[in-house]
């Protein structure tokens, strides 16, 4: 098992393919475990968690991929994974080719040439947060805030130039953007009511919550049908599908469909929603519609930063610091 330290990676869930959760033994982990990160004492600081496998990327610049794909690659500042598409964010083939983002197939081993590439402007080219502490990662929302990239066409996509995005998330059918002043916008199909527009129209282009207006915002984060957003006084609003209790609301039916997770001012962790794999943290298979504390991390004394979580909603990988909010649906990507 790995050993445990400050800012140390955690999983929990599905870990069929072996996707370097917890001590990797057996299919499901129901309660956190240490990751074994790549290499010895490597320094992640970031992770992206697909179903089927999960991409570390160091501090160093080195990308490893474990699970069903697997490779390592240097010179990556960050990288985002899907089951159709692996995008990394690397230094561009030659010398002097500045930042160049790139698209492959999770099972390419990054070898050959990428399915699409785009060099990246030097003011899209942004840092980590002063100090060095990790951002949440700044993938599928490029570093600068004017573009973000999908797993489906277009895969990249530019913002209107009087948006400016601090972060970008993407559902299965629908994207949440909070911009630089705390506002949120939202776009894509509404069929779940996930838009928060009091409708189930579709919106073509980013629109702001009306409902949300006057209300600073502090994070966002969305789910395969539903959304969350944090106020920066620690309030949390949620809305869209609720069929397995994802929005901490009696549900009708705990169907496998759903989870959410929050980090609340304390940096506990709680999680509710479904769990079927495992994924929740509580030593068992239960689903829930109303929240929980994960337990592990108290007896630890841990306190959360940020969470990964693959679409498929079987597992989530977490580093024990301080605080922050994500929710996750299932959803194939």
């Amino acid at each position: 098992m790995a050993e445990e330290r400050r800012g140390s990676w955690f999983g929990f869930g599905f870990c069929g393919f072996g996707q370097a959760l917890g001590s990797g033994r057996g299919r499901q982990v129901h309660s956190p475990e240490p990751l074994q990160t790549p290499g010895e004492g490597a320094d992640v600081c970031r992770v992206s968690a697909s179903w089927s496998y999960t991409a570390f990327v160091t501090r160093g610049g080195r990308l490893e991929l474990s699970g069903s794909a697997g490779c390592a690659a240097g010179g990556c500042r960050d990288a985002w994974a899907s089951e159709a598409l692996l995008v990394v964010l690397r230094a561009g083939p030659g010398r002097g080719a500045g930042t160049e983002l790139q698209a492959w197939a999770p099972g390419s081993a990054l070898s050959g040439e990428p399915l699409w590439a785009h060099t990246v402007g030097p003011e899209a080219e942004g840092e980590d947060a002063p100090g060095g502490e990790p951002q949440a990662g700044a993938l599928p929302l490029l570093p600068g805030g004017r573009a973000y990239v999908s797993p489906r066409p277009p895969f990249y996509s530019p913002l209107a130039p009087e948006l400016r995005a601090r972060r970008l998330e993407l559902g299965a059918e629908h994207a949440l953007l909070l911009d630089e002043a705390g506002q949120v916008f939202s776009w894509g199909q509404g069929r779940h009511g996930q838009l928060g527009h009091g409708t189930l129209e579709a919106e073509l282009e980013p629109r702001p919550l009306e409902a949300l207006q006057g209300v600073p915002m502090a994070e966002v984060a969305a789910g395969g049908w539903h959304s969350v957003c944090v106020s920066e006084t620690g309030d949390i609003y949620i809305w869209g599908w609720n069929d397995s209790g994802q929005l901490a609301l009696p549900s009708r039916s705990l169907a496998e469909v759903g989870k959410a997770a929050a980090g609340e001012g304390t940096g506990e962790l709680y999680t509710w929603g479904w769990g079927k794999y495992g994924q929740l943290g509580h030593k068992d298979t239960s689903s829930l519609d109303r929240p929980r504390r994960v337990e592990y991390f108290v007896d630890k004394r841990l306190q959360s930063f940020l969470f990964s979580t693959d679409p498929s909603n079987q597992k989530v990988i977490w580093p024990g610091r301080k605080k922050t909010i994500y929710l996750f649906e299932r959803m194939n990507l």
